[in-house]
């Protein structure tokens, strides 16, 4: 071993045991391997704790990292079930199906959602394609409003911008 790499072990091992700590056992504190092994997990999905958004919301600011996370979070629990967990959308979603629906469109760059301005993004998402467009509009996307608060839409749509390219959040209608 060259001396110059010396340093950088030792580094690296005062690193590794404050990140670990002591080894644990009986009455360090702390569960040994074979103790933390044998402990059960009871929390569910939705006690896993939110993000918290510090501040008012008042639009879907990428730059929010609370809110960004915030979003992926709820996006996953709500959206991604019909819009797909990398925003990919379903297939076909610009041909309807023998109902009159479309299927859910992407939110990646491959989408339109980019076209729309946060604000009406943010209705729709509120009160369903359906409410938003009138006139018998027919759509799958109802509205969440009664489900999820302002500051949740806002960080949905701010995950989802977080997730397209630079050129396309420039390219998005203000």
């Amino acid at each position: 071993m060259k001396g110059g790499n010396l340093p950088v072990l030792i580094v690296a091992a005062a690193l590794l045991l404050v990140a670990c700590g002591p080894s644990g056992g009986a009455g360090s504190g702390r569960a040994s391997q074979s103790e933390a092994a044998t402990v059960e997990v009871t929390a569910t999905p939705t006690e896993v704790s939110l993000p918290q958004v510090e501040g008012p919301v008042a639009g879907a600011d990428v730059s929010n990292t609370q809110l960004v996370a915030l979003g992926e979070i709820v996006y996953e629990q709500y959206c991604a079930s019909c819009h797909g967990a990398e925003l990919e959308g379903e297939a076909n979603w610009k041909v309807r199906d023998e109902n009159g629906f479309l299927p859910a469109p992407p939110h990646d760059e491959t989408g339109h959602t980019w076209h729309h301005p946060d604000e009406q993004l943010f209705e729709i998402t509120k009160i369903g394609t359906e409410a938003y467009v009138g006139r018998g509009y027919r759509s799958n996307m109802i509205g969440f409003g009664d489900q999820l608060d302002d500051t949740e839409i806002w960080a949905v749509l701010a995950y989802i911008k977080s997730e397209w390219p630079a050129r396309i959040q420039r390219a998005q209608p203000k």
